[in-house]
């Protein structure tokens, strides 16, 4: 056979090929096998994932305009030496050792896309991280940086992520509270207002702080 030959028999089998196929999926028992095989599939992939997705929502609360997200109070271990307690609205606190003059946190956040954002479904949050940093810039470059995680762990995949890199249901954003400084005894509280984190003062410590 010479070099031309070859697309005729290439056309040859893609006709019986053709003529195969379309006998296997004319024959309907097979075809409607198939086809509730597959929708059962899906319907249960489908279930799987929600329920995941489910029990990874979970672990974000609702975000709503001045309701404390957390209050942060300080211990001074020694100089730009601190321990750093942050307590939830549920009631749980954590603590988490920071160095520096000045703490910051930042938060998950996730909104609702297509119906269910139409529908008014608002967004929920999750703390992510708090930080410690110095004011001398000689400091933040040459001594200790600290900085800590705090997210709960995700259920198999993370939904944040996903939403951050794209998604069909969630958009996921990032907000950060100002830095502010710490300081002996000082308790601030983190609210969300005015579409960014807030940190306010909730004694004389902190007020002192925050005018130094």
């Amino acid at each position: 056979m010479n070099f031309a030959g070859v697309p005729i028999v290439l056309i040859v089998v893609s006709l019986v090929l053709v003529a195969l196929g379309a006998w296997v999926l004319l024959r309907q028992q097979w075809l409607l096998q198939w086809l509730k095989g597959t929708a059962g599939l899906l319907m249960l992939g489908g279930a799987v994932y929600l329920s995941i997705l489910a029990l990874n929502l979970y672990s974000y609360n609702a975000l709503r305009p001045d309701v404390p997200l957390a209050t942060v109070s300080f211990r001074a271990l020694g100089p730009q030496n601190y321990v750093a307690t942050v307590a939830l609205p549920g009631g749980d606190s954590h603590d988490y050792a920071l160095r520096g003059d000045l703490w910051q946190l930042d938060t998950r956040v996730l909104h609702w896309k297509g119906l269910l954002a139409l529908v008014g479904a608002g967004p929920g949050y999750q703390l992510d991280r708090i930080q410690g940093r110095y004011l001398a810039l000689e400091d933040q470059r040459s001594r200790e940086a600290t900085a800590h995680e705090i997210h709960s762990p995700p259920v198999v995949f993370d939904i944040w992520r996903g939403a951050s890199e794209g998604s069909l249901l969630l958009s996921g954003t990032t907000l950060s509270a100002a830095f502010l400084p710490m300081a002996d005894g000082a308790i601030f509280e983190v609210v969300f207002q005015r579409g960014r984190l807030e940190g306010r003062p909730l004694n004389s410590s902190a007020e002192a702080a925050m005018l130094q």
